[in-house]
């Protein structure tokens, strides 16, 4: 099918570009000490959220194709409603329906699967929690209940603890509940099922987008080879490291459970793995260590040869790129992106972010599809991010990208373009509050630069969010501070920046607006109408 856009019958844009400045994890929540998007010194922020061409718009649950509005929004499905500017199931929501309806042991990966556990050992890896953002309990406890059924009796489960998409400290809750479900499943079925390793997700497995293979190195070595410090049980693992590290669950080190002085987890030749997380930018790289045979980012036999593994994932992470090439449930089909359209009309546009949300420009942003859609009519710059804890640098590289973006804007060869500055995100996710109020700081004055910049192009600023999470940083519990490092549901600011504005429209978002109705907003603002199956465009002629 062939893509175009027809020209808007009233108005024909701006010289200048349309640039979205997407400022991840600043959420809008009352104010108040524990939010710090509105405890900082932000006279920008402030102005654009008092100022006629502003609104806010939901960044969560099913407004971004997620199972419920209870489910908090995420970088990705918001990056891709963003993008497709349509509401397609997201991971979850995809997950649920495949095992709810038995889809997900109908196929070959997981009769494969089986026929590995059943004759050597299941390894079931990912994230312990029900964040619900990159890996959900319940699925693995799904898992785990059908493999005994079918007649697996040994299984490692190799536990990353989150502290992040939930309590900081909530490691010990998900063990007790999934040691009494191994218990129940061992006494039903005759079984060996086990807790075998873990540790922190922001210290081994989980890195994403290539910012530090020593996280994979680490997670690899603990979960294949039995590398880490030994425990005879993981609640004693999580208790023992919080005493000797002083860090909560995303950051504790890699634990491993041993018996008679041995790992009980060690992957062998003939074993089937399955990384049962459903969101792709943190299991990409973990996927790659598995199962490429030309992997060389670290030396895998550095502790005992690399295994022969049946590998899995619950989803394909990358679809363009075959990572991994065997899953359990196929990922959302999304297509006619925003990207798709204005290629497809030869217009130039630009995606720039650091390496932390460099993925979220252009992969998640253009439906999940690795590589550029057109590479002579786009431009994307990734800037490398600090390998440092975010709450150390709360500036991050907010100030290079904006400076990066003020040459694009300026050039005049863009009609459009997309940015990210992960400040509030990233920062937030550590709970630390001063750091994050610093955060918020730095992207108010980097905003501040690029309304100038585009005041000069006669262009138009979008400043929205993808999701919620440094507008509440704690909550209280019996008087008592916790820090959230979780996202919020909070809804997301969406301001426009129009400086030639004179009435020409005006801002109608509709009840249920959200990220998905920014996409025809930007087709209008460019002098196009939106494609009839997009969500409505937030402003009206």
């Amino acid at each position: 099918m062939s893509l175009q856009l027809k020209k808007h019958p009233s108005f024909q844009g701006r010289k200048g570009p349309v640039v979205i400045l997407v400022a991840d994890g600043v959420g809008v929540a009352p104010a108040g000490p524990s939010n710090a998007v509105t405890e900082a010194n932000t006279p920008t922020l402030d102005n654009l959220l008092a100022q006629p061409l502003y609104t806010e718009l939901a960044a969560h649950g099913t407004a971004v194709g997620l199972p419920s509005d209870d489910d908090m929004g995420n970088s990705e499905v918001g990056h891709n409603a963003l993008g497709a500017g349509r509401i397609f199931a997201q991971g979850a929501k995809l997950v649920n329906q495949a095992i709810d309806s038995g889809e997900v042991y109908n196929t070959d990966v997981w009769n494969t699967t089986i026929e590995h556990g059943k004759n050597n050992t299941l390894h079931l890896l990912g994230l312990h929690s029900d964040g619900n953002i990159h890996a959900h309990t319940k699925h693995l406890y799904a898992l785990m209940e059908k493999a005994a059924e079918q007649g697996v009796n040994e299984c490692c489960i190799h536990i990353l603890l989150d502290g992040r998409d939930v309590d900081a400290r909530s490691a010990l809750l998900y063990i007790e509940q999934t040691e009494k479900l191994i218990h129940q499943i061992n006494q039903r079925h005759q079984a060996n099922f086990r807790i075998a390793s873990g540790g922190g997700r922001m210290e081994i497995t989980m890195d994403r987008y290539e910012a530090d293979w020593e996280m994979v190195r680490r997670g690899y070595n603990c979960h294949t080879h039995g590398i880490g410090q030994a425990f005879t049980n993981a609640s004693d693992a999580i208790t023992a490291l919080y005493a000797s590290s002083g860090k909560d669950d995303q950051y504790l080190p890699a634990f491993v459970i041993e018996e008679d002085g041995q790992a009980v987890g060690k992957m062998n030749d003939g074993d089937a793995v399955i990384l049962f997380n459903f969101r792709g930018d943190r299991a990409i790289e973990i996927s790659l260590a598995y199962e490429r045979d030309d992997f060389d980012k670290f030396d895998r036999t550095e502790h005992g040869p690399h295994p022969k593994l049946f590998y899995a994932g619950m989803l394909q992470y990358d679809g363009d790129d075959c990572i991994p090439n065997q899953y359990l449930v196929n990922p959302p089909a999304i297509n006619r992106t925003m990207g798709e359209f204005l290629c497809a009309e030869q217009q130039k546009t630009f995606a720039i972010s650091e390496t932390q949300k460099y993925g979220h420009v252009t992969y998640f942003w253009n439906g999940n599809s690795s590589g550029y859609i057109d590479e002579s009519l786009e431009t994307y710059i990734e800037i490398p991010s600090d390998n440092v804890e975010f709450n150390q640098a709360p500036a991050m590289k907010a100030r290079e990208i904006t400076e990066e973006t003020i040459k694009l804007i300026e050039s005049g060869e863009y009609r459009f373009g997309r940015l990210n500055i992960a400040n509030g995100d990233m920062v937030g996710h550590t709970g630390d509050l001063a750091a994050a109020i610093e955060a918020m700081e730095v992207v108010d004055e980097c905003v501040a630069k690029l309304i100038e910049a585009i005041k000069k192009q006669d262009g138009i600023l979008i400043y929205t969010a993808d999701h919620g999470n440094a507008d509440i940083m704690y909550t209280e519990k019996n008087g008592v501070r916790v820090p959230k490092t979780s996202h919020t549901l909070s809804p997301v600011p969406f301001a426009i920046v129009d400086p030639s504005y004179d009435g020409e429209y005006t801002l109608t978002p509709p009840a249920d607006a959200g990220l998905t109705h920014i996409a025809a907003t930007v087709f209008n603002l460019l002098g196009y109408q939106a494609p009839e199956d997009y969500q409505p465009s937030l402003v009206s002629f």
